[in-house]
């Protein structure tokens, strides 16, 4: 479709065949090429399963490739092993590129935001293509080059780790609206399109917009109402709260949105459970529905702002480790368009970081904490109003959580280093005498 020649290739030769007829079906003129062998190829991207599979790829490639010859990873893949592949093909010559790509369906056809990274002169002799290929938005095409070695992959990572807590964000926002708002799916559906007018404007408060009013074939019931209420995943939102842990960084919305997946699939123990705890019921709240719909929204825009400080703070501490000199505004700039969690207020993200490169977390831009001072309130009022209704927002409390622990000059973390000298002799410094300086009490 953008006018570049594509040569395909499968280990099965069936869905080869099948590619290349329906790229002649759907397209004038096809530039599309099935090929049985890998031996033609000079520049492949592939697409397969992370892990082994991804090794036994390159293992059988580099049988046919050549000195200068290009392979990129398109997968999500874990970024240690996008370096580890990388250093193995430099002794060949070949140069090796770890590019994250989000956009789903939507995005293979008109465009994803991409997230090379790797060597820079690979990624010149791509970049015409890439270019072309990646979603368009007023300020350019959704790509550009990341960073050296794993950096593409690991952009990639904290992008779905910021998806998990945008959709559980939005879970929990709906679970609200739906039992103590007393809302009907309808009148849900409405609601989140009209929040897509505003702040929230986004890819996924768009399609749950859509989600809420679709119904199922025989038209008597809503499709959501019918969906097992079990979340799958495929490891990437693990791996962002694991390096987290690594990066000493906290990620308690991503946390919580995965822990919100873990409980949703155990639900022969839920309905047990049921049986036997007791609690708060969820009932419709006595108050001004506007007033409540209007808190909710203003609720979730604060831990969204939360939820993407957390992520930027985890790119900006990797790139420092690891010396990538990521550049975080244009990272948000290609997040505008084509991938998952495109949204309205990633312009102003990109803005922060434009004027404050070195900037330690979105909360404390003028712009963001105007708006964080201004929601707590909400956010307050909306997570009591669900324990009080008994029902789990994880995902807004951690939020919130972190925005008063962030915001406190001093913790109570000095009672926990004074046990952990106690009984482990780990020492301590002093408010009182300099900086580095450590004292242990007997």
């Amino acid at each position: 479709e953008k006018g570049f020649k594509i040569a395909v290739h499968n280990r099965s030769p069936a869905k080869v065949e099948t590619t290349v007829k329906r790229a002649e079906k759907e397209l004038k003129n096809s530039n599309l090429t099935g090929y049985k062998e890998m031996k033609d190829f000079v520049m492949v991207i592939i697409l397969v399963k992370a892990g082994k599979a991804v090794d036994l790829t390159i293992e059988k490639l580099v049988e046919y490739m050549e000195e200068g010859d290009i392979i990129i990873d398109g997968g999500n893949e874990w970024f240690p092993n996008t370096v580890r592949r990388g250093k193995a093909l430099e002794d060949k010559k070949i140069l090796y590129m770890g590019m994250g790509v989000s956009g789903g369906e939507e995005g293979a056809r008109n465009g994803p935001s991409m997230m090379p990274g790797g060597p820079k002169e690979a990624y010149k002799r791509i970049e015409a293509i890439v270019k072309k290929c990646a979603a368009q938005v007023d300020d350019g095409p959704c790509v550009t080059w990341i960073g050296p070695g794993g950096a593409g992959n690991y952009v990639k990572m904290v992008h779905n780790g910021i998806e998990y807590g945008d959709m559980q964000l939005i879970a929990e926002a709906y679970d609200l609206l739906k039992n103590i708002a007393g809302l009907k799916n309808d009148e849900l559906g409405d609601i989140f399109a009209d929040w897509n007018k505003g702040e929230l404007e986004s890819f996924l408060i768009e399609i749950t917009s859509i989600i809420m009013k679709k119904k199922t074939e025989d038209g008597k019931d809503y499709v959501v109402d019918k969906i097992l209420d079990k979340t799958g995943m495929k490891g990437t939102g693990r791996w962002t709260v694991q390096e987290g842990a690594e990066q000493s960084v906290p990620l308690s919305v991503v946390a919580a949105a995965l822990e919100g997946r873990y409980l949703s699939g155990l639900i022969a123990e839920r309905k047990k459970a049921c049986k036997v705890l007791t609690g708060p019921e969820p009932h419709e709240a006595k108050t001004d529905k506007k007033e409540l719909v209007e808190n909710i929204r203003l609720a979730m825009y604060t831990a969204k702002i939360c939820s993407y400080a957390q992520g930027m703070a985890l790119i900006k501490k990797a790139g420092e480790r690891f010396d990538w000199d990521l550049n975080l505004g244009e990272i948000a700039r290609i997040w505008k368009g084509g991938c998952i969690i495109r949204a309205k207020f990633l312009d102003r993200i990109k803005k922060a970081f434009d004027n404050d490169a070195k900037l330690p977390s979105l909360l404390v831009d003028p712009s963001f904490a105007k708006d964080v001072i201004k929601g707590q309130e909400s956010l307050r009022y909306v997570v009591k109003l669900a324990i009080d209704s008994g029902i789990a927002c994880p995902a807004f409390c951690a939020a919130l959580n972190y925005y008063d622990s962030y915001r406190r000059e001093r913790l109570p973390a000095n009672l926990t280093q004074a046990q952990r000298d106690f009984f482990g002799a780990h020492t301590y410094e002093r408010v009182d005498k300099p900086a580095g300086e450590f004292f242990h009490t007997a």
